[in-house]
């Protein structure tokens, strides 16, 4: 019964106009089935007339009152008189009332019934399900991750303003993430059989597949203010609620997004955290809800802080973690930059399509390095990275799989792998060239990430970082011509269409250092909705501008040495840029869409991004913080090994680095091809065959 509720208003709240006239039908077969049950009991005109010839005249009679002459006899029997009066009334009940007063009834209610149900004015009766309040550029991308779940999700968004434009947006962007798949799993299945899949058998193909069954989403608007609001989207039995921050871009004026930036932080996430924490911490609700708040200045950050603090002491029901999306996205800019390779290593990681991070609770053992041994010799489907206290006081092992039940796929003692592999003692991080081009509010925070990096990096007397800063005068004095960077070398572009300028500036910093150059275009996040991604896609253009050029004049100019990382906002220029050129990283904010559904069903897993995110300082004697590095075969092993299985490479890598600084390998990327291949599912299974110039997924200290 409670999971007819549930599908009862889902449906309901979802397609109001479908459930009515449901209702309707089955209102009509009911009172036709009751006509016909009467008359088959009391007609005089065949002893053995049945239902279902009884049911016929019933329908006939509704539609033509002389189907009644079937029925009825000339005897003036109480029989006959009893059957005339039924069919009088199945008559104007089916011809007169319901199909006439009844309706017309109906219709305002019907009316009615639907815009009450379209704004969200009645309860959900639903639960484990996911609450996103609020709307910004991230929100679909939470949803559409939802989509590879393990398991099927249900979504409800409580939104404030703009239901319809958000709808179609879900829509858009989770039709183009089913029609890319389809494509994929049909071009797959083509490839294993070596023949084109007819329609039909395309059609079975992606039934089985399910990936299309298993989201739910409703789209409300109201007040997140509103307890019965929060209530009637069934806030208390939610298993996960997210807050966002509101994005200016939607303000209707460049005066009025000003003056949302001025004002000191976000009191609206603040107020609504204080709002949900209250619903969330009730007896009746739910058990370990976990909430999830997106935080983007320091003052937000605090009073947050606060709350979680005060809900501590109080022994809270919920765990609430902030989510500092700028500063998050500056570190991934930052390590994109250094390693290009990881913007498609964390793309899959951060996802649950693939490879992910999963942690279990797990006691910690004495020696854990032994212990990472021990379990790469018994397990070929999950790879095991670090273990971490998380902020309840719980050791949890953090590992790699496919899935998360992949832990428990535990073989026999698997034989010796026979591989011999070392890595290099005296391996170091090359001299890293950045041109950043462009600001947004992320710019400190990329900084700081080039800064981590050069603090665990740097060696005395040879300084690895190198960065050529582009923008305009204003923004480059606004944040003190990075002064406090002494690495950092700043060019002035008044005018975004000063293309010579701009380019001349770019063109003479690649030709003046022989390693690999990134270049770092920040997309302009204080414009309005119609002005996004502008000034990025420009310095794209001006980039392969000045890549073809080199290549005309010189034919033997390496493509590669020009690695282009590019952040965009509007998720609808994502897939432009992607094919632009296949050298370009594309990035945005979707990689914290992808962390805040992650962290929506494992709370740690927020500590363990907020770590392999952040560099050492490089003041201790030992390197506690563990990152993920792209690492050229010829610079971190003695030789290259030869052929072997990802199961094999994996454990010889793990036995082959220095205590302390353990190796452990989730994949490779080929050089040329850029290809990028992670290990997940049966590692036995995977051929490796590597490159000295290919580069290896690293997961270290160092």
């Amino acid at each position: 019964m409670k999971r007819l509720r549930e599908i009862i208003s889902i449906v309901m709240a979802r397609n109001p106009a479908r459930l009515v006239l449901l209702a309707i039908i089955v209102l009509n077969l009911a009172f036709l089935a009751l006509a016909a049950l009467v008359i088959s009991m009391l007609s005089p005109v065949s002893n053995d007339m049945g239902f279902w010839e009884s049911l016929y005249y019933s329908v006939g009679m509704v539609l033509d009152a002389g189907f009644v002459e079937g029925v009825v006899t000339e005897d003036p029997t109480a029989a006959h008189i009893a059957t005339i009066i039924i069919c009088l009334i199945v008559v104007l009940v089916g011809m007169i009332t319901f199909t006439g007063a009844v309706i017309g009834y109906l219709t305002n209610f019907i009316s009615d019934f639907i815009t009450k149900a379209s704004s969200g004015e009645h309860a959900l009766a639903i639960s484990e399900h996911t609450v996103i309040l609020n709307w910004n550029n991230r929100a679909s991308e939470i949803i559409n991750e939802l989509l590879y779940s393990e398991h099927a999700e249900k979504v409800v968004v409580l939104v404030s303003e703009r239901r319809d434009e958000i709808k179609t947006e879900i829509a858009e962007r989770i039709a183009d993430t089913l029609h890319k798949e389809k494509i994929e799993l049909i071009a797959a299945e083509e490839a294993v059989l070596g023949r084109r899949l007819s329609r039909r058998e395309a059609r079975r193909l992606w039934r089985l597949h399910g990936l299309h069954n298993r989201l739910t989403w409703i789209v409300r608007q109201g007040d997140a203010f509103s307890s019965k609001q929060l209530l009637d989207v069934s806030l208390d039995r939610a298993k996960t609620i997210v807050i966002l921050g509101k994005d200016d871009q939607n303000a209707v004026c460049r005066y009025e997004r000003e003056e949302r930036r001025n004002r000191m932080g976000n009191a609206l996430t603040v107020k609504t955290l204080v709002q949900v924490v209250e619903l969330a911490d009730a007896e009746t609700s739910r058990d370990d809800q976990k909430i999830v708040v997106e935080v983007d200045d320091v003052w937000t950050m605090e009073l947050v802080d606060m709350v979680i603090a005060q809900k501590r002491k109080h022994k809270s029901k919920c765990q609430i973690v902030p989510v500092p999306v700028s500063r998050i996205l500056g570190q991934m800019l930052a390590q994109f930059s250094i390693m290009p390779e990881l913007n498609g290593v964390y793309r899959t990681l951060f996802s649950n399509k693939g490879g992910a991070f999963f942690g279990v609770a797990k006691e910690r053992p004495e020696d854990e390095d032994a212990y990472v041994a021990r379990f790469l010799s018994t397990h070929r489907k999950a790879i095991p990275l670090t273990y971490m206290t998380d902020r309840e006081g719980v050791d949890k092992l953090f590992y790699v799989a496919d899935r998360e039940s992949e832990l428990k796929s535990k073989t026999s003692e698997k034989p010796a792998h026979g591989l011999t592999v070392r890595t290099r003692r005296d391996f170091w991080m090359p001299k890293q060239n950045v041109i950043v081009l462009g600001h947004n509010s992320k710019s400190r925070f990329v900084m700081e990430g080039f800064d981590a990096f050069r603090s665990e990096w740097n060696r005395e007397g040879e300084e690895i970082m190198n960065v050529l800063v582009i923008d305009d005068t204003a923004s480059l004095d606004a944040a003190g011509r990075y002064a406090e960077y002494p690495y950092v070398s700043c060019v002035d572009a008044d005018v975004i269409n000063d293309k010579d300028r701009i380019c001349r500036a770019i063109s003479d910093y690649v030709d003046a250092h022989a390693e690999d150059t990134s270049v770092l275009i920040l997309s302009n996040d204080k414009v309005s909705a119609e002005e996004l991604d502008a000034n990025a896609l420009t310095y794209l253009i001006y980039v392969q501008d000045i890549v073809e050029k080199k290549v005309a004049e010189n034919p033997d100019f390496d493509r590669e040495k020009i690695d282009i990382v590019i952040e965009l906002l509007n998720p609808k220029n994502y897939d432009v840029v992607s094919h632009y050129s296949v050298n370009n990283a594309v990035i945005s904010n979707r990689y914290v869409s992808k962390m805040v559904t992650q962290i929506g069903k494992d709370c740690s897993l927020y500590d363990f991004y907020s770590d392999i995110l952040t560099y050492d300082t490089g003041e201790g004697e030992t390197y506690e913080s563990k990152e993920i590095y792209a690492k050229t075969v010829e610079d971190f092993l003695e030789e290259v090994p030869p052929t072997c299985t990802a199961d094999a490479l994996v454990r010889a890598v793990y036995e082959g680095s220095p205590e302390g600084n353990r190796a452990i390998l989730l994949g490779y990327v080929q050089k040329g091809t850029g290809k990028i291949t992670l290990f997940a599912g049966d590692l036995a299974k995977i051929s490796v065959t590597l490159g000295a110039k290919d580069k290896l997924i690293v997961f270290s200290n160092h």
